[in-house]
């Protein structure tokens, strides 16, 4: 397993170790020791997955505390760009987002750390996204931001055209209206 830091602290892309011949590949998609090996000490207690099609975009979402949750992306069918922004107050990078291509082809993860919010945009006519999370979910600690806040100015590789975005997710508020204040602080 290959961990490659991103320019946001603590925001990390998993390339792990995949072993294929003649009749397809294996690979670990987690390993708890890997993980901490690396550094990253993380105990996921649920599992999402979702399906979506071309042009679909989901976020940006976050929870807040005592709900934040790590995750941990991949995309096992067809290809996303994954976002992560950094909304610790505080941080050096606040505001900054990665962003990122996962694909069943490159079998590449996002971990994304407390203190992000976090979406995809589908890029292939279809996408199924695993992801496996620290907390369960706690809608009454659930936030978001508007998908195309321009003060992020976030290219999900989808022409706004042929955006496909959820009422609720429409509805979200910007970077600086969001209810995350004073709840992500950070010294870095």
């Amino acid at each position: 397993m290959k961990v490659v830091r991103t320019e946001i602290e603590g925001l990390y892309i998993i390339e792990p170790r995949v072993f294929e011949d003649a009749r397809g590949y294996f690979y670990e998609s987690y390993s708890a020791l890997k993980f901490n090996e690396q550094g990253i000490d993380t105990n996921f207690v649920q599992d999402n997955q979702s399906k979506s099609s071309y042009g679909v975009i989901r976020g940006l979402h976050y929870q807040l505390p005592p709900h934040a949750q790590v995750k941990l992306v991949r995309a096992v069918e067809g290809v996303i760009f994954d976002v992560a922004v950094d909304v610790r107050e505080g941080s050096s990078t606040f505001g900054k987002w990665v962003g990122v291509e996962l694909s069943a082809e490159n079998k590449r993860q996002l971990y994304i750390p407390h203190g992000f919010a976090h979406g995809f945009s589908v890029l292939s006519e279809t996408a199924v996204v695993q992801y496996k999370c620290d907390d369960y979910y706690a809608p009454e600690t659930e936030g978001g931001i508007i998908y195309n806040d321009p003060k992020l100015g976030i290219d999900w590789k989808v022409p706004s055209e042929e955006a496909n975005v959820s009422e609720k997710d429409l509805e979200l508020p910007t970077i600086e209206e969001a209810n995350f204040k004073g709840k992500f602080l950070t010294e870095s």
